[in-house]
C-alpha cells in the first residue's frame, strides 16, 4: 500500500483528495495537516511514502516544510507541492528543496492518483517542457555560481550532452532521436547522471544544469 499524507489549509480541498486516494485498492491516507508546521508534526510520528503538499499556507509555508522534512535523517517520503497555477515561482522553490514534481489543483484525479504512483516508483512528476518553461521563468533570479571546480567534471563528454538536453526540456525519447542512440541508452546515462551529481530525480538535475549555468534561458 501506499502511504499518502494531504497537507493542504483548505478542509474541502483535503477531503476531496481523501476520497479519490481512499478509493484505490494499492493506497491507504495516513494523516493529514492544514498547514506545514502540523505537517511536520504529524510526520515526525507518522510514515508516509507520499506528501502532497499545497505550497501557499499560514506559518509554515510548503516551500518551507519540504525543506525541513527532506532535510531530515532516516525515511524521507517523497513530495509532490499542489499550486494554483502551472507557472509558479512558489513551485519552482519546493523543486529547488527538493520535492520530486508539482500538480496543479484543478487536476483530474486520474492524473493525482498517477503522479502518486509515479513517484512512488522514485521518478518525477512533471513533463519536461512544463519544467522548461517553470525555469525559465524564474531563471532571472537564480544566483551566479561561485567561480570553483568544475561541477560537472564527474560526467563524461556523452552525459554532459545528455544533461544539456534534458535541461532544455527534452523527452528521453526526443534525446534518442537526436543523438542517433536508443532510448535505453539514454535511461542508462540519466542514470549515471543523477548517480555521479547525488541527486534523487531528473528535475533536480535540471535544476542543477540551470543553477551551474550549463543551460540559459532562451537556448
Amino acid at each position: 500500500m501506499i502511504r499518502v499524507f494531504f497537507v493542504d489549509d483548505q478542509v474541502m480541498v483535503r477531503a476531496g483528495f481523501v476520497m479519490v486516494v481512499e478509493a484505490q485498492p494499492d493506497m491507504t491516507v495516513v494523516g493529514e495537516a492544514g498547514d506545514g508546521a502540523e505537517a511536520l508534526r504529524k510526520l515526525a510520528v507518522t510514515t508516509a511514502d507520499v506528501v502532497l503538499m499545497d505550497v501557499r499556507m499560514p506559518r509554515v509555508s510548503g516551500i518551507e516544510a519540504t525543506r525541513r522534512l527532506l532535510a531530515e535523517p532516516g525515511h524521507r517520503p517523497r513530495v509532490i507541492v499542489l499550486t494554483t497555477f502551472d507557472l509558479d515561482e512558489y513551485a519552482f522553490a519546493a523543486l529547488r528543496a527538493g520535492a520530486s514534481g508539482f500538480l496543479v489543483k484543478d487536476a483530474p484525479p486520474e492524473d493525482l492518483l498517477a503522479a502518486i504512483r509515479t513517484v512512488h516508483h522514485g521518478d518525477a512528476v512533471i513533463a519536461p517542457s512544463a519544467t522548461r518553461r517553470l525555469l525559465d521563468h524564474v531563471a532571472a533570479d537564480l544566483p551566479v555560481p561561485d567561480e570553483g571546480p568544475d561541477p560537472f567534471a564527474a560526467l563524461t563528454p556523452r552525459e554532459r550532452e545528455i544533461l544539456q538536453q534534458l535541461a532544455l526540456g527534452r523527452s528521453n525519447a526526443e534525446i534518442a532521436t537526436r543523438l542517433f542512440v536508443s532510448e535505453g541508452t539514454v535511461k542508462s546515462h540519466v542514470r549515471s547522471i543523477l548517480a555521479k551529481l547525488c541527486l534523487r530525480d531528473r528535475i533536480q538535475a535540471v535544476i542543477f544544469a540551470y543553477e551551474n549555468r550549463l543551460v540559459r534561458p532562451g537556448t
